[in-house]
């Protein structure tokens, strides 16, 4: 018996084969009602994919300039409207979307979640008018619930959340790791031949990402004597005004090495007449390009970007539109960057 074609299958449903090709990948731009029925003719007829030939096409379609597939939309969720182009981590996110987003032949549409003259509603109206269906949500920083108006848009459309878990909604996201991040951080830190190892974090940070940066860091701690185990210190933003509240910790615990986000900690430090790293290691939570000479854990936000790229395109094949009955997580695992805060063969940290 002969096997069957997608141009037979293009026949007898009465479209292109070109149609037939989108339809059995889910493209969106195919309406849904014409996918499922070019679905069911191919079904009816036996048709069977050539798993060779497809997945050559695919490289190939790969290395060539990507065709334009839709839209989607990027939603700059920081409270902050400048965010996008000042803050040091929202535009490595970005970067990463717009580099998915293109590989996949898709536009980006750019809208402020705080814009006054387009929320909720509005939003949804301009979104339906252009067409786009799978948003993108960055820079949350400071919260993880979204506002009420934008709900209704969270319920027609395919929605991933970079960085942070949403909580009314919630959402399907894309994150690093953080609980893997800490704990290898801490791994690593006794691996350097400390022993006494402190984490300075916000803890409005931390409950952002569900305490995965402190439950790593105990669970880390699992290898480290009773005696040196240090309660974190979450006071930061007190501290800020109030450096004092830090010293004080400092003096009581005697750390020898700090796994931090802030280079706060590190002009305390050297306003107090700390030498990093002879008299006690600093170990970055956020690495980044710009500070070079830091050592610590690359999140690899852009590649967080890209995956929500990814899933999100994913829900539009599948359409997966509206808020989902079982949200989706994608965690990154992060990498270690050596740097000249910390230094190898430890001996004991000097106490002021």
């Amino acid at each position: 018996m002969p096997r069957v074609t997608m141009l037979d299958v293009a026949r007898k449903a009465g479209v292109s084969k070109n149609a037939v090709s989108l339809a059995l990948k889910s493209d969106p731009s195919i309406p849904k009602q014409t996918r499922e029925r070019i679905v069911a003719v191919a079904e009816e007829m036996g048709y069977v994919r050539n798993a060779t030939v497809s997945e050559l096409m695919s490289r190939l379609r790969r290395e060539q300039e990507p065709r334009y597939q839709a839209t989607l939309g990027l939603i700059h969720a920081n409270q902050d409207r400048e965010a996008p182009h000042k803050h040091p981590t929202i535009p490595v996110y970005i970067e990463g979307v717009r580099r998915r987003a293109h590989e996949h032949g898709y536009r980006l549409d750019g809208f402020w979640l705080h814009d006054p003259e387009i929320r909720g509603q509005t939003l949804l109206r301009i979104l339906r008018h252009r067409n786009i269906r799978g948003l993108v949500i960055v820079g949350l920083m400071k919260e993880n619930r979204l506002p009420d108006h934008f709900l209704p848009v969270t319920e027609a459309t395919a929605c991933v959340v970079t960085g942070v878990r949403t909580r009314q909604p919630t959402l399907s996201f894309a994150a690093v790791d953080h609980h893997a991040l800490g704990l290898r951080a801490v791994e690593k830190a006794l691996a350097l031949g400390y022993r006494r190892p402190g984490l300075v974090l916000d803890a409005t940070i931390d409950g952002l990402v569900d305490h995965r940066f402190s439950g790593g860091y105990f669970a880390g701690l699992q290898d480290v004597a009773p005696s040196h185990r240090i309660p974190p210190f979450f006071a930061v933003e007190n501290a800020k005004h109030d450096p004092a509240l830090f010293y004080d910790w400092l003096h009581r615990h005697q750390p020898d090495v700090l796994f931090t986000l802030y280079n706060s900690v590190a002009h305390w430090l050297d306003d107090a007449g700390w030498r990093v790293p002879e008299e006690i290691g600093l170990i970055q939570l956020e690495w980044r390009a710009s500070r070079p000479h830091w050592a610590g854990m690359n999140q690899h936000n852009d590649i967080v970007g890209e995956v929500a790229v990814d899933m999100v395109i994913g829900m539009l094949h599948r359409d997966q539109l509206g808020l989902p009955d079982f949200p989706r997580s994608s965690l990154i695992d992060s990498s270690w960057m050596d740097g000249k805060t910390v230094r190898a063969k430890v001996g004991a940290a000097t106490v002021r």
